[in-house]
């Protein structure tokens, strides 16, 4: 938001890209879960846009990220995070993205920030993305140009350089005093925590999912279903997906026709389903884990329906596994 604005106030005209991955956070989990529904349910971009008064590009590049996610040149950060490979990715995408805005502009921007991240936006990596992407001195990152060499967009005058700004470091003092210099009182986090990929939880729950493959792959449904529900694995040819709450029950239902899951009969509880190849006894332990999450977790004993894919139904009348009897080694995500 910010270093659009600065670009806008020096009369260019700007468009904003905003590439869908799959991984991004806000407008999911928010929207899902109904205790989020407190917090606006919009998207950022789209409303960023919006206060901004420009265009935006919004692109769908699930399939061509997967390579960044699997195979990242330059490594993951804390947990699954590509962040090095991934600004590469969107500053090179943008780049192409000039296609479907007619071809007309003439450099790209970014809100970056030297010393920002620890991965991706150092003094020694800034250089990397704009050379990989294709970018060279046509990216410009207007929030914080006094740290870096002179780019073609302000040797050529088309910005002037002494506008622009010399931030640095973790800090975001300085963005937020700008931001209130700007009248932008609403925005999103200014700090980590929009892409799943850096969340430790999700990164297990990845690892986990790629294990149980035997590959590292996924599909769409793949990765918005490890960003809901509580994640549990009795054993290696299973696991379980327990929602927490009402919206997370709601959003699991819309699986129910392609995994087999677990219906509360007796009391009110989660809806469950199971990811993999159970057996018998294996869906009396997920039917006595699933009851231990609902209100019947008290009783001497729950029915619970088993519904299988195709239709068949088998119910199952269990004991709740008492608190000590659950492994917390079945516990997918830390």
């Amino acid at each position: 938001m910010l270093a659009a604005k600065v670009v806008l106030d020096q009369g260019v005209d700007v468009e904003g890209v905003n590439f869908f991955t799959g991984f991004c956070v806000e407008g999911h989990t928010h929207a899902i879960r109904k205790r989020e529904r407190s917090k606006a349910k919009r998207n950022n971009a789209l409303w960023t846009a919006e206060q901004l008064g420009i265009k935006l590009h919004i692109v769908d590049v699930i399939d061509d990220y997967k390579d960044v996610v699997l195979n990242p040149k330059h490594g993951y950060g804390a947990n699954l995070n590509p962040c090095l490979d991934c600004k590469t990715f969107m500053v090179k995408n943008a780049l192409t993205e000039d296609l479907v805005t007619g071809g007309e502009f003439d450099f790209v921007i970014t809100g970056e920030v030297v010393g920002q991240r620890p991965m991706s936006q150092r003094s020694d990596t800034m250089p990397v993305i704009a050379r990989e992407s294709g970018a060279g001195d046509r990216l410009l990152r207007p929030l914080s140009a006094h740290n870096l060499p002179p780019t073609l967009p302000e040797r050529e005058g088309w910005v002037d350089r002494d506008k622009l700004y010399g931030f640095h470091g973790r800090d975001r003092k300085p963005q937020i005093a700008l931001a209130e210099r700007y009248g932008f009182n609403d925005y999103a986090q200014p700090a980590g925590g929009c892409c799943f990929l850096t969340d430790p939880r999700y990164s297990s729950k990845l690892k986990d999912l790629w294990d149980a493959k035997g590959e590292r792959d996924y599909e769409l449904d793949d990765i918005m279903l490890l960003k809901v529900g509580r994640h549990l694995r009795p054993a290696l040819n299973y696991k379980l997906i327990v929602g927490r709450e009402e919206g997370e029950n709601n959003f699991l239902a819309g699986y129910r026709h392609r995994f087999p899951h677990l219906r509360m009969v007796s009391h009110e509880g989660p809806l469950t389903l199971i990811d993999g190849s159970p057996n018998a006894a294996d869906l009396t332990l997920a039917a006595r884990i699933a009851a231990r999450y609902s209100q019947g977790r008290d009783a001497a004993q729950v029915c619970i329906d088993a519904c299988h894919v195709g239709g068949v139904t088998e119910q199952f009348v269990v004991a709740p596994l008492a608190p000590w009897e659950i492994d917390p080694r079945w516990h997918i995500g830390p």
